[in-house]
């Protein structure tokens, strides 16, 4: 079947997103959306093994053409090219996590993975921070570009990680300083091949290797603390953005009582660092009623509010109530928080866009392709030993559904039986094909990019507003932009938390409307939002299900009060505050219908784009007005 571009059904910025983000490089300029659904199909069975016969060849591209259900953004950016070949298990995985209990490695290992383009996850708790040593003493490490310095870092993510681990060994194990030069580094600009992008040059390198010095430095002759960790984390995220990869997702998992790190984001205090905004802050807490006065702070829109993380439900049950899927490992979670890992575990996602499925029966089917791509995928080579002996031990995956309040309650009501029947489906797989059966298989992730592609609400949230401006973050100097700009679509800078410009990304806005009949954030309370969560917990996701909660500052007694009734069957829950949250250039911004029309009259919508290269590509699933990455 030959398939035209009408027959793509586009959401107001889907093409546009595509755009940006998944179509690769051609000859001609980028990929059409033909193109990349046929490079993905292919490379099921060329690179995943998935053994595909032709009839299955032939549902999955109509199953993705119709935009029925779609592989994880990832897969769509990189299946079919030699990055695979090269990296194997890492280059696909949309979520990895890690416990900062030892002092080089989960720093070392959150930096490769976040270069990559894997979103991460790290725990800070005290239990664990306080295992690492006591830093040794003060050290000099010293940038001089010059062939006699101890350490030429070479250009490449290899060797990135490799100085930051000899920083670390410097303050930790060996107790002294070293030179290193950088002009080995290709200048900023340049073009990267394979896993595409810009070079941002060692400027950023060399001033994250400082402030991660001076941190250490500061902590001569005593333990490091969380908000250390925290603080270095979020170092490595921001120069991970200043290069190719353009976005850095992490959540931090603290204390429900480290007042320090409760603090980490009062950005109303003054003197925070703009890096705390590389990262969304959760705490681990079992039971509600332990958190302190501080922790309700950021609901009160001092600073921003926190997450809640339940690791005693996420480590005891599958959906609600089904203790036969315990998943003991668990310490923490991914960026979105829809997906609990282990130490070093990374994981991948699919998506189901529910209002466009048309029965049970083709949802099934939807389902159970997307769950033999990532099964296979889970299988591949990983060159790190950790990462690939946990993942191939739980073949974890996260089959996710979105355009959940968009989709009718008869479309709803399926989703139990599919996840029943997925069960079923693993155990038959997983025995025929000698895998581990998987520990989860299904989720509702915030679904940020993969949504804009349909136009669908994203994952289990309502709509934001009926008309909105919908922000996008694109590489400054990507060729899509100056299209936006052409085309008549909002152009500026990004702006740090301290008001300076970012010159490196700017925000595009675009004009958009939800249709009749969705649900929107407005006609529901917070209440109603958290039902939504509580249901899908008990019919469709074994792992969690990330949903940030639109409330209004009247609403944070009944949440809490919901709370402490429902909390034991909760795993994961954010909020924001629907108006007033206080973040500038937001990913939504609700409008009136006058402003609405005034803005598309003053652009024309972008339909199509075939010659220009798209090579600064922005892998942004997490980045949403659901889960915003701050």
């Amino acid at each position: 079947m030959n398939y035209k571009s009408e027959d793509i059904p586009w959401g107001e910025v889907g093409y546009a997103t595509y755009k940006r983000t998944y179509a690769r490089p051609t000859k001609e300029g980028s990929e059409e959306w033909e193109q990349t659904v046929d490079r993905v199909v292919e490379a099921c069975n060329k690179q995943l093994g998935c053994d595909f016969n032709t009839y299955d060849q032939r549902e999955i591209k109509k199953m993705m053409m119709s935009l029925k259900g779609t592989v994880a953004g990832r897969f769509l950016w990189q299946l079919g090219t030699k990055t695979v070949d090269k990296l194997g298990l890492p280059s696909l995985q949309n979520c990895a996590f890690t416990v900062v209990d030892e002092p080089i490695r989960p720093f070392t290992w959150a930096f490769e993975m976040l270069m990559l383009g894997s979103g991460v996850g790290y725990n800070i708790q005290r239990e664990h921070v306080y295992q690492l040593p006591k830093v040794r003493r003060k050290v000099k490490i010293e940038n001089i570009n010059d062939n006699g310095a101890d350490f030429i870092v070479p250009d490449s993510r290899e060797g990135w990680t490799e100085l930051l681990k000899r920083v670390l060994e410097a303050s930790f194990i060996t107790g002294e300083g070293f030179t290193y030069a950088t002009h080995l580094i290709r200048p900023a600009g340049s073009k990267i091949k394979g896993f595409g992008g810009t070079a941002s040059g060692s400027r950023d390198l060399i001033w994250g290797m400082q402030e991660i010095n001076s941190i250490l430095n500061n902590r001569s002759n005593k333990r490091l603390q969380p908000i250390d960790c925290l603080d270095v984390m979020n170092i490595i995220g921001k120069i991970v953005v200043a290069g190719n990869v353009r976005r850095s997702a992490q959540i931090a998992l603290g204390d429900h009582d480290d007042l320090e790190y409760l603090r980490a984001k009062r950005w109303d205090l003054g003197g925070i660092p703009n890096w705390r905004a590389m990262s969304n802050n959760s705490v681990v807490c079992d039971d509600v009623d332990q958190l302190p006065d501080e922790f309700w702070e950021g609901y009160k829109g001092n600073g921003e509010p926190y997450g809640l993380i339940n690791l005693e439900s996420s480590r005891r049950m599958g959906r609600t109530g089904e203790e036969q899927y315990p998943d003991p490992d668990v310490m923490g979670y991914n960026p979105c928080a829809e997906q609990s890992l282990a130490p070093y575990e990374t994981c991948c996602l699919a998506e189901i866009y529910l209002p466009n499925i048309e029965s049970e029966k083709e949802l099934k089917k939807v389902a159970r392709y997307l769950y033999r791509i990532n099964k296979h995928s889970l299988a591949i080579k990983c060159a790190v030993k950790e990462t690939e002996e946990i993942v191939h031990k739980h073949m974890r995956m996260g089959i996710g559904v979105t355009g959940y309040l968009q989709a009718t309650e008869e479309q709803r009501s399926w989703l139990e039986s599919c996840y029943i029947y997925l069960r079923e489906y693993d155990r038959t797989y997983s025995r025929d094909a000698g895998y581990p059966a998987s520990i989860k298989l299904t989720t509702v992730k915030p679904s940020g990019t993969l949504s804009l592609l349909a136009g669908v609400t994203p994952g289990a949230h309502p709509g934001y507003s009926e008309h909105y401006i919908r922000r996008i973050r694109m590489s400054a100097d990507s060729e899509l932009v100056n299209v936006c700009r052409n085309n008549g679509f909002g152009v500026e800078y990004v702006r740090n938390f301290d008001g300076t410009d970012d010159h490196s990304t700017v925000v595009v806005s675009f004009p958009c409307k939800f249709p009749k009949g969705t649900m929107f954030a407005g006609d529901m309370s917070a209440v109603d939002q958290l039902e939504v969560i509580k249901r899908l917990q008990a019919e469709w996701s074994d792992n969690s299900v990330s949903v940030t909660v639109y409330y209004r500052r009247e609403e944070l007694d009944v949440i809490k009060a919901w709370l402490r009734e429902n909390y034991v069957n909760v795993k994961s829950v954010s909020f924001l505050l629907h108006n007033d949250h206080g973040f500038d250039q937001a990913p939504l911004e609700e409008i009136d219908k006058k402003t609405y029309n005034k803005m598309k009259k003053q652009c024309t919508p972008i339909t199509s784009i075939k010659d220009i290269k798209m090579e600064d590509i922005e892998i942004d699933d997490c980045a949403s007005g659901a889960c915003p990455v701050r």
